[in-house]
């Protein structure tokens, strides 16, 4: 965003003022035809019929206004030598969960013909899965509006949390499913437009006038102050408030019961306020360095300030509820409700990039120079994955993949794979 800045006083000073005046004096005349000779002239003259030439002995060039560049296309046709190691990597178990996204995509006309294709190959080996798509696909190179091709992966995980059914002297911190006094409006019923918005909020008295106004649903902050109140609603307590914080970010984890059962929590709604990080602002106030604002380090911080905590977990006044479901697989389910794969599900922005497409991705290992360079699914969406070419790449569960996902900041390009007669709107070099 781009801002004027503005004159203190309105009062003016001359040296502002005689400008302004020369320029209402004087303009800049279209090119014009010249003498039989054929040439053109163009000139800088005073048109005004009250301003005498004596006083505009050099008018001044009038300046020129350059337009906006438009936003470039979103989609940019590529060909399968501009995906780096397409030819290395086995897209055997992408192709897989792929084929499981299919029950869902194949209720769009765009993708019934390929994904009954699909289902009927039998030959898996790596070099026949890739001949597969390059005979039924096309990449399309995802862009960026200001014409760029690197945008920002980051990585995310399912974390497991010791916890327990009821309030304990270890498990005090309570999780909440959507609760009863919180509204939704979907804005899509309203506005087509706005299809992937929607309001949160709670009624609450107008006062002596009577009736009900709906006012923004409660903050973090806010709702740290309903939670005793509402203990009967938790659906179970954890230990420790910094990894249920962080469980909140990735949107789903397990919880481990003293006796060793396991339950698994999945994103079942938000309070509507934007997500901010607690990173950035640990960096704003001045007690991290920005090389220092991963998991483990927000996480050290926390521990060598307990009286903080408070402080530093409301700076996102985004809150998330779960729901309880069974351990049934190995992954928690993503946006299309289907299990995310280790190493293969990406989070992504569904306004550019369809859910359940398969994506080329090209990025580096957390904190590395070394390729990380595979077919991944768009199978889930998050809070802070907004732009064009911007993926959230899930690691797995546990602690290992926490330890990746927490590093995990590096740059990449994206190219989403259509069937190959399809040329998606706002695309460039789309012929066929």
């Amino acid at each position: 965003m781009h801002f004027i800045r503005t004159m203190p006083s309105s009062r003016l000073s001359f040296a502002v003022v005689a400008p302004l005046l020369f320029l209402a004096a004087c303009s800049s005349q279209p090119t014009q035809p010249g003498a039989a000779d054929g040439n053109t002239t163009s000139s800088n003259v005073c048109t005004a019929p009250a301003v005498d030439a004596g006083a505009c002995p050099v008018c001044p060039v009038c300046p020129v206004v350059t337009p906006p560049k438009p936003d470039a296309k979103p989609y940019l046709a590529a060909q399968w030598s501009d995906l780096p190691g397409w030819q290395v990597d086995d897209p055997g178990p992408s192709f897989n969960a792929w084929l499981a996204s299919c029950f869902s995509l194949e209720k769009k006309p765009l993708w019934q013909s390929v994904c009954r294709d699909a289902r009927q190959l039998t030959d898996k080996r790596p070099e026949a899965l890739r001949q597969w798509f390059e005979s039924n696909m096309r990449p399309w190179a995802l862009v960026n509006a200001d014409g760029s091709k690197s945008g920002l992966i980051t990585g995310y995980y399912e974390p497991v949390l010791k916890g327990s059914r009821t309030r304990t002297a270890k498990s005090t911190v309570p999780v909440f499913g959507p609760p009863d006094d919180m509204i939704t409006v979907e804005l899509s019923e309203l506005y087509p437009e706005l299809k992937h918005m929607r309001l949160r909020g709670r009624l609450v008295d107008k006062g002596k006038g009577g009736g009900k106004k709906l006012v923004p649903y409660y903050s973090r902050g806010e709702w740290s102050a309903q939670e005793t109140r509402r203990l009967s609603d938790a659906i179970l307590f954890v230990d420790d408030p910094i990894d249920f914080f962080f469980m909140q970010i990735q949107g789903s984890g397990q919880i481990q019961f003293s006796d060793g059962d396991r339950v698994r929590l999945n994103y079942a709604d938000q309070n509507g306020h934007p997500y901010k990080s607690i990173g950035r602002w640990l960096i704003d106030k001045g007690e991290l360095k920005s090389h220092e604002a991963s998991m483990q380090g927000i996480k050290a911080w926390a521990k060598a300030n307990p009286k903080r905590l408070a402080e530093l977990l409301n700076a996102n006044p985004s809150l998330v509820f779960f729901r309880e479901l069974a351990l049934t697989s190995e992954g928690p389910p993503g946006a299309m409700g289907l299990p995310l794969t280790a190493e293969r599900s990406i989070a992504v922005d569904p306004r550019h990039v369809p859910l359940g497409a398969p994506v080329w991705l090209a990025t580096t290992r957390p904190n590395s120079e070394q390729a990380l360079t595979r077919l991944m699914l768009a199978q889930d969406t998050g809070g802070a994955i907004r732009g064009v070419v911007r993926a959230d790449f899930f690691w797995g569960s546990g602690a290992e993949p926490g330890a990746l996902a927490g590093k995990m900041r590096q740059n990449g390009q994206m190219w989403v794979l259509f069937p190959r007669a399809h040329v998606p709107e706002n695309s460039e070099g789309g012929t066929n």
